[in-house]
C-alpha cells in the first residue's frame, strides 16, 4: 500500500481587526445614550462585533478576521470601519439603526503581528452636515498562514449559503441588495521602462461614487528614456487627468509658457523652449520629461580558450578597458569572466567619424594581444525597454593583420552589444564613458532613517548615598544626565524629601533615536554639591527594549536598579518611564521648508493625494571650481534632489561646463504644502584617497513648492544658482530642469488636505517647545548626515546640512532685515487701504468720493448686505489678480532676501564660527551696533506698552479729571445714542469724517489731544533710574581715571610717553583746524548765497 498523501497546501494571508474600545460618543438612543456596534468591511467581507447596551464609552474586545485574497495588492485595498447604534436598544421612535461614525484605514497602514500597536482613530463623517464625535481603539495587523487547499473553497461556499441578514438585525445601509461593485483596473501610460526584479508599484485610490477606480502609479527611483504609446482606456475623471498629460513631452501639446519675465534681472526662473525628438505626427508618451540620450551598451560576460595569459583584461576602443578577469574556482585560467557593462555615448560628435567598434583582450601583465572582435555599428540592434535583455553570444576572436599574432590568438569570448538610451535597466550599474570615477560617479537613490522621539521622564530616586559630611543647611544638588549616542541632557536640581530621602524632578528629557535601535540610554546620578560632581550611580538601557506607543495613552512607568555606585552593589533605584513616540513627525528640516509631515508610524500615514516627476534635464554655464595645471579651471558636477524620506543623485558628468544628466525620478505626495529642494555640487571625493577626505562643493539649490504647481502641467523652466558667500552674491551657473505635479485636481481627497493639521496629532496633545524642536532638528540633522554618509558613493555630511539647512537658525543682519521687509509687503495693503481713506477725505478725487458717500449710505440703510460685499469685494480681487498669477514655480528672490544689497560687515558676520572666531576689536563693535539696534527696538516696544496704558488710563482714575470727561462724554453718547436712531447716528459720523477739507482744521482733534495728554506707567521711576545710571556711570569714569594714575605715575618722568602724548594732542589739533577751515568755507558759502535770494 503506498502511504497516503497528505493534503496540498498553500500559503495564505490574513487581517486581523481587534475592536478595543470607543470614547466619548454621541447619544443617538433618545436616552442620553447609545447602543453602539462595529461593523468591519474589507475586500467585499462584512464583520460586526456585538452591541454594547447603553454607553457612550462602549468596550468590547472582540477581533475579527479576514482573508487577504491577494497578498500583493493588500497595500491598495481598503478597510472601512463603522460604528451604529441599535434601535433595538433604543426609545421606540427610532427606526433606524443611527450612523456614529466611521474610520477608513488603507492597506499602508497594516502592520505586522509583532510590531502592531493600539491605535486610537478619530471617528470621521460621512458628509458634510453629519454630527460626529468620539474616537475609536484599533489594533490591525495580518499574519501569514498555511491552510489546507479546499478549505478556503469550503469557506467561501459556506458564506454564499448563508442567508441575508434580517431586517432587524442588519443597519439600514444592509437591508437592501447591494449592487455588486464593479473595480477597473486601469493602467496609465508608463513613466519608465520595465525593469528586472522591481517591487509592484504602489496605486492610489480615487475615491468617487461607482464604480470605484484604481490607478497604479509608479514609486521608485527611474531614469527616462522614452517608453512606447500605450493607450489605455480611462474612465472619464481619469481620462480628463491624463489628456492634460498627452503632448506635454517634446513635440507639441501644452505647455507652461511665461508671457512676460519678472523684473528681477538675470536670478529669476525663465522658460526652456523643449526641443521635439520626433515628428509631431507621432503621440507623444505621457511621462517623459527627459531628453532621450543615445548610449552603446557593450555587456563582456566571459571568455573560454583563450591563450596564455596571467591577468587577462578586455579593452573597448582605445581609452576604455574592463577589470581583470577572474576564472571560476576549478576552471582553468584561460576561462576568466568579467560580468560587466559599459555605456558608451553614441551619436556625439566624438563617436561619429567611426563607423566600428573594436572589442580586444589584452594581458595585464605583458599587454600581450590575446584577440579581438569588430562590428559594424549599422548593424548593432537597438533595445527598446519593453523587450528582455539581449542574450549574449559567443564570438570567435581573431588576431587582424598583425603577422607577430598569427597562430598566438585562439579563443572566443561572450558578449552582446545594442542601442539604447539612459532608461534601460543596464544603465545605473554600468561603466560610463564619461564617467571614469565610477564608484563616486553613479547616480543612485538613498533613504533617510526612520526616526523616533525618545521620551524619558525621570520621576524619582531612592536609597541613595549622600555624602554624610555635608555643611548645616545644605540641601544636596542632585541632577541626572542623559546620554544618547552624542546627545547629552542633565534635569535641574532634584527635590528632596526629608522623611524618604528620596529626590523628585517629574521632568521630560526627549532624544532622537534612529533605527536600527542599536545605542543605549545611560542615566547617570551624579551630587553636584562640592566642587567636583559625584557619581552616585548609573543606568544602562537598550533603546530597542523600550515601549513604543502611537498616541497619547499612559505607558507605564518602571524602578531601575541603579549600578557603579559608591554604595556598592545596590546603590539605590530609579523611577522612569520611557516610550519611543511614533505619533510624532521628526523635523530634520527647517520648518518653512520640509518636505514631508508625516508621523513615525506607518500606521498612522495616510495615503498619497499624487505622484511628483522631476526631470533632472542638465546646468548651463557652471563656473570652474578646481584648479588645473593649464590655466583653466574644471568642474566635475551632479545633482541632488530630496524630498521626504528619499534623496536621489545623478551621476556625476566629469570635466563640464554644460553637463547634461536627463535623468528622472518620482515621489509619492503626501501633502501638497511640501517643498521640492534641489542642489548641484562639484564632486571632490572621487579625487581623494581612502584616508583624506575633500568635501564637495557646492554650487546652488533651487527650492519649489509643490501647492504651486497646477495638477498634471509640465514645468520645463531654468533657475539660477545662486551661492551667498563672504564676498557677496554669486551666480554660479542655472539648472535646467522639468516638473509635473500628476494629482486628480480638486477631487475631495485633495481638498481635505488643505484643511487638516500641518503636523501630526502628537504634536498638538502633547507640543513641543520651540527651543527644544530646534535643538533635536539640529540632533536629527547629524543622525540623518552620518547615515547617508556610510552609502557607497557617501553622500557627504556638508551636502545633507546644507540640503537641509541646518545653520537656518543663526543670526544675521541679513535675514532680519528680510524679515523686517516681509512684514512690511504684508502689512503694504493696509497702508494703502489708509492711504486711500485719507485721498477720499481729502476730496482728492470727487467724483469717487462721491460714489463712497453713496455707498456708505447704502450699508448703512441695509447693513444685511455688509458681509456679502465684503466677501464679494475679495472675489472680485481674486479674479482680477488671476491674469497676474505666476506662470512658473518662484526661484530665490534676491530683493527680498537682501542678497544683493548686503553689506560686507553683514556677511562676515553672517559667516563667522560659534563661538565667533573674530579678534575682541571686531566683536565689541559688532556688539554695540547690535545694542544700537536693540535700543531702537526697546523704543518701539515702549511706545507700545504707553498707548496700552493710557488705554487703560481711561478708567482706572489715575488722572480724576481726565476719568470725569471722559465717563461724561460716554453718558452723553449713550442718551444720543438711545434717542437718535442708530442708522441716523452711522451717516452723521461717517459724513462728519468725509466732510470737506474747507470744513477742517490742520491741527490734531481734541479726542486725539486727550488721548495724548493721558498718563503712562513708572514714569518717575524710569527717571530716577535714568539719573542714578548717570551719577553711576560718571562715578565709574571718575574711579577708572584715578585708577589710571594710581597705576601709572612713572609716566610723568617718561620722556618718550610724554612725547608720544604730544604727538597725540597735535595730530588731533590738526584734525579740528582741518574741520574749522572746512566750517569757514560752508559760512561764506552761505553768505554769498543770501544776497542772491
Amino acid at each position: 500500500m503506498t502511504p497516503e498523501q497528505p493534503p496540498p497546501t498553500k500559503p495564505v494571508r490574513k487581517l486581523v481587526v481587534e475592536v478595543s474600545d470607543a470614547r466619548d460618543l454621541l447619544p443617538k438612543d433618545g436616552l442620553g445614550s447609545s447602543s453602539a456596534y462595529v461593523v468591519a468591511d474589507f475586500d467585499g467581507q462584512k464583520k460586526r462585533t456585538s452591541t454594547i447596551s447603553r454607553s457612550l464609552n462602549p468596550v468590547w474586545n472582540e477581533s475579527m478576521e479576514f482573508v487577504v485574497s491577494d497578498p500583493s495588492t493588500m497595500e491598495y485595498e481598503e478597510l472601512e470601519i463603522e460604528v451604529f447604534n441599535d434601535k433595538r436598544l433604543s426609545n421606540g421612535s427610532n427606526r433606524k439603526n443611527h450612523f456614529l461614525g466611521r474610520v477608513k484605514v488603507y492597506g499602508t497602514q497594516f502592520a505586522r503581528r509583532e510590531e502592531a500597536g493600539l491605535i486610537y482613530f478619530q471617528l470621521e463623517k460621512k458628509s458634510v452636515f453629519s454630527w460626529i464625535r468620539g474616537e475609536i481603539g484599533l489594533r490591525i495587523y495580518y499574519y501569514d498562514d498555511v491552510e489546507v487547499a479546499g478549505d478556503q473553497e469550503k469557506d467561501n461556499d459556506n458564506v454564499q449559503a448563508q442567508p441575508p441578514p434580517s431586517e432587524k438585525e442588519a443597519p439600514p445601509q444592509q437591508q437592501q441588495q447591494p449592487q455588486p461593485e464593479v473595480r477597473v483596473m486601469e493602467v496609465p501610460a508608463p513613466t519608465e521602462f520595465p525593469t528586472e526584479n522591481l517591487h509592484p508599484p504602489p496605486m492610489v485610490t480615487v475615491e468617487e461614487p461607482p464604480p470605484a477606480v484604481t490607478v497604479q502609479m509608479e514609486n521608485h527611483h527611474q531614469h527616462h528614456g522614452i517608453p512606447p504609446p500605450v493607450n489605455p482606456e480611462y474612465p472619464p475623471e481619469m481620462r480628463r487627468m491624463q489628456a492634460g498629460r498627452v503632448g506635454v513631452g517634446f513635440g507639441g501639446g501644452e505647455r507652461v509658457r511665461v508671457l512676460k519675465r519678472p523684473d528681477n534681472g538675470d536670478y529669476s526662473p525663465r522658460v526652456i523652449p523643449r526641443r521635439s525628438a520626433k515628428p509631431e505626427s507621432e503621440r507623444i508618451p505621457a511621462y517623459d520629461l527627459v531628453e532621450p540620450m543615445q548610449y552603446l551598451f557593450v555587456r563582456i560576460v566571459k571568455a573560454r580558450g583563450l591563450s596564455q595569459n596571467e591577468s587577462p583584461y578586455v579593452r573597448i576602443g582605445r581609452s576604455v578597458r574592463s577589470k581583470p578577469g577572474i576564472p571560476k574556482p576549478g576552471e582553468p585560467s584561460s576561462n576568466p569572466e568579467w560580468h560587466q557593462v559599459f555605456a558608451l555615448a553614441y551619436n556625439r560628435p566624438e563617436s561619429a567619424n567611426s563607423s566600428t567598434l573594436e572589442i580586444s583582450v589584452w594581458d595585464a601583465q605583458s599587454e600581450n594581444f590575446l584577440g579581438g572582435v569588430c562590428f559594424d555599428l549599422s548593424d548593432v540592434p537597438v533595445r527598446d525597454p519593453p523587450d528582455s535583455p539581449l542574450a549574449p553570444q559567443w564570438y570567435r576572436l581573431e588576431g587582424g593583420d598583425d603577422p607577430n599574432t598569427a597562430g598566438k590568438v585562439y579563443g572566443d569570448i561572450q558578449l552582446s552589444v545594442w542601442i539604447g538610451t539612459q532608461a534601460d535597466d543596464a544603465f545605473p550599474e554600468s561603466w560610463s564613458s564619461d564617467a571614469p570615477y565610477v564608484s563616486h560617479t553613479r547616480s543612485k537613490v538613498y533613504q533617510s532613517p526612520k526616526l523616533w522621539y525618545l521620551r524619558v521622564t525621570i520621576m524619582e530616586a531612592q536609597d541613595l548615598e549622600i555624602a554624610p559630611n555635608l555643611p548645616p543647611l545644605t540641601v544636596p544638588d542632585v541632577k541626572v544626565k542623559a546620554q544618547l549616542g552624542f546627545q547629552s541632557v542633565r534635569t535641574r536640581r532634584g527635590v528632596m524629601n526629608n522623611r524618604t530621602s528620596s529626590f523628585y524632578w517629574n521632568e521630560d528629557l526627549v532624544f532622537v533615536a534612529g533605527e536600527p535601535l542599536e545605542d543605549s540610554l545611560i542615566l547617570l546620578l551624579e551630587d553636584r554639591t562640592g566642587p567636583d560632581p559625584v557619581l552616585l550611580g548609573h543606568v544602562l538601557i537598550p533603546v530597542a527594549a523600550i515601549e513604543q506607543r502611537l498616541d497619547e495613552r499612559h505607558v507605564a512607568s518602571r524602578w531601575m536598579p541603579l549600578e557603579g555606585g559608591p554604595g556598592g552593589s545596590y546603590c539605590g533605584r530609579i523611577h522612569l518611564r520611557m516610550c519611543l513616540e511614533g505619533g510624532y513627525h521628526v523635523l530634520d528640516e527647517a520648518a518653512h521648508v520640509c518636505s514631508d509631515f508625516r508621523p513615525t508610524a506607518a500606521q498612522l500615514w495616510k495615503p498619497a493625494i499624487g505622484i511628483l516627476e522631476l526631470g533632472i534635464l542638465g546646468a548651463r554655464g557652471l563656473l570652474p571650481t578646481k584648479p588645473r595645471a593649464g590655466g583653466k579651471g574644471s568642474t566635475d558636477p551632479y545633482c541632488v534632489a530630496k524630498y521626504g524620506k528619499k534623496w536621489v543623485r545623478t551621476r556625476t558628468i566629469t570635466d563640464s561646463f554644460d553637463p547634461r544628466w536627463n535623468e528622472q525620478y518620482t515621489w509619492q505626495v503626501y501633502d501638497p504644502c511640501t517643498v521640492l529642494t534641489i542642489g548641484v555640487f562639484d564632486n571632490w571625493r572621487m579625487f581623494a584617497d581612502m584616508e583624506e577626505e575633500k568635501p564637495d562643493f557646492r554650487i546652488g539649490k533651487v527650492r519649489i513648492r509643490v501647492s504651486t504647481l497646477e495638477s498634471n502641467k509640465v514645468y520645463t523652466n531654468s533657475y539660477p544658482l545662486m551661492v551667498l558667500q563672504r564676498t557677496g552674491l554669486k551666480k554660479m551657473g542655472e539648472i535646467e530642469v522639468a516638473v509635473r505635479f500628476a494629482c486628480p485636481s480638486l477631487l475631495p481627497d485633495t481638498c481635505v488636505v488643505y484643511g487638516q493639521p500641518l503636523l501630526p496629532r502628537m504634536h498638538y496633545l502633547r507640543p513641543l517647545g520651540v527651543a527644544q524642536q530646534e535643538a533635536l532638528r539640529g540632533a536629527a540633522t547629524k543622525m540623518v548626515a552620518a547615515w547617508l554618509a556610510r552609502s557607497e558613493p557617501p553622500l557627504g555630511g556638508e551636502v545633507v546640512r546644507y540640503m537641509l539647512d541646518a545653520d537656518s537658525h543663526t543670526w544675521s543682519m541679513r535675514k532680519s532685515k528680510a524679515n523686517w521687509f516681509r512684514i512690511v509687503g504684508v502689512l503694504a495693503w493696509a497702508v494703502g487701504l489708509a492711504k486711500w481713506l485719507d485721498n477720499i477725505r481729502r476730496w482728492r478725487n470727487p467724483v469717487t468720493t462721491v460714489l463712497v458717500h453713496l455707498l456708505y449710505l447704502v450699508l448703512v440703510w441695509y447693513p444685511d448686505l455688509i458681509v456679502p460685499t465684503g466677501f464679494l469685494y475679495v472675489c472680485l480681487i481674486g479674479t482680477w489678480y488671476y491674469r497676474f498669477r505666476p506662470k512658473t514655480p518662484a526661484g530665490m528672490d534676491i530683493r527680498l532676501s537682501q542678497a544683493e544689497t548686503v553689506d560686507p560687515e553683514d556677511l562676515d558676520e553672517e559667516f563667522d564660527t560659534f563661538p565667533s572666531s573674530r579678534p575682541p576689536e571686531l566683536i565689541r563693535a559688532r556688539y554695540d551696533r547690535l545694542r544700537m539696534l536693540a535700543a531702537r527696538v526697546q523704543t518701539v516696544l515702549g511706545d507700545f506698552a504707553t498707548q496700552g496704558e493710557r488705554v487703560q488710563a481711561l478708567v482706572s482714575w489715575r488722572d480724576p479729571r481726565a476719568t470725569k470727561l471722559f465717563i461724561g462724554v460716554c453718558l452723553m453718547i449713550t442718551v444720543v445714542l438711545y434717542v437718535v436712531p442708530p442708522k441716523m447716528a452711522a451717516v452723521a459720523l461717517g459724513f462728519y469724517f468725509l466732510r470737506h477739507p474747507m470744513f477742517r482744521e490742520p491741527m490734531p482733534p481734541a479726542s486725539l489731544n486727550f488721548f495724548r495728554r493721558l498718563p503712562k506707567e513708572n514714569i518717575k521711576k524710569e527717571e530716577k533710574h535714568e539719573v542714578n545710571k548717570e551719577v553711576k556711570g560718571e562715578k565709574v569714569k571718575d574711579k577708572k581715571k584715578k585708577e589710571k594714575k594710581e597705576k601709572n605715575p612713572e609716566d610723568k618722568n617718561d620722556p618718550i610717553k610724554l612725547k608720544a602724548k604730544l604727538e597725540k594732542i597735535d595730530s588731533k589739533i590738526q584734525t579740528l583746524n582741518i574741520k574749522r577751515e572746512e566750517i569757514l568755507k560752508l559760512i561764506e558759502a552761505a553768505q554769498a548765497k543770501a544776497p542772491a535770494s
